[in-house]
């Protein structure tokens, strides 16, 4: 048993106790981490519990004035203007993008652009404009629903709160 020259009174402990759990909270702030760098991606990312998420999907190239969806290139910067839209419409912004799964299909010669997907991808991530990459997953399937698109792209993005 330990003796105590002074007795602490229950307001002093208290307050003692809410400064150290400040300190800890502090100290221990959950944020999300991003590890495992590449060229146009990080391998791993971890999400903390209370983050916020954000799910979008289904979203493809818009229609050309001609009737064209456009190249790999045109309809995945297409896909992720629309995507930095709605993002940026409910506060949020392609720096909170945390995944991306891509789904691609050949082109007309039959053959899958991935150096298109790659070069409409890096106009949003990993540059001046946004140094964030999210992980990423790029899938070449038989066919999407819509003729002419190329890709479908969702994504997910997460933050913490404020």
């Amino acid at each position: 048993m330990i003796k105590l020259k002074k007795p602490f009174s229950a307001i002093s402990i208290a307050a003692s106790l809410a400064l150290v759990m400040g300190v800890a909270a502090v100290s221990n702030a959950a944020e999300i981490v991003r590890t495992g760098e590449g060229r146009n991606f990080y391998n791993n990312i971890m999400i903390p519990a209370g983050a916020e998420t954000l799910y979008l999907s289904g979203s493809g190239a818009s229609q050309q004035a001609d009737g064209t969806w456009g190249d790999m290139e045109q309809q995945t910067i297409d896909t992720f203007s629309r995507f930095q839209e709605t993002l940026e419409s409910q506060g949020w912004s392609l720096e909170d993008i945390v995944q991306v799964r891509a789904f691609a299909v050949s082109g007309p010669d039959g053959e899958l652009d991935f150096a298109g997907f790659n070069s409409g991808y890096q106009q949003f991530f990993g540059s001046d404009k946004n140094p964030m990459k999210p992980v990423r997953s790029f899938v070449q399937i038989a066919g999407l629903v819509v003729d002419g698109w190329l890709i479908e792209i969702e994504i997910r993005a997460a933050r913490m709160p404020d």
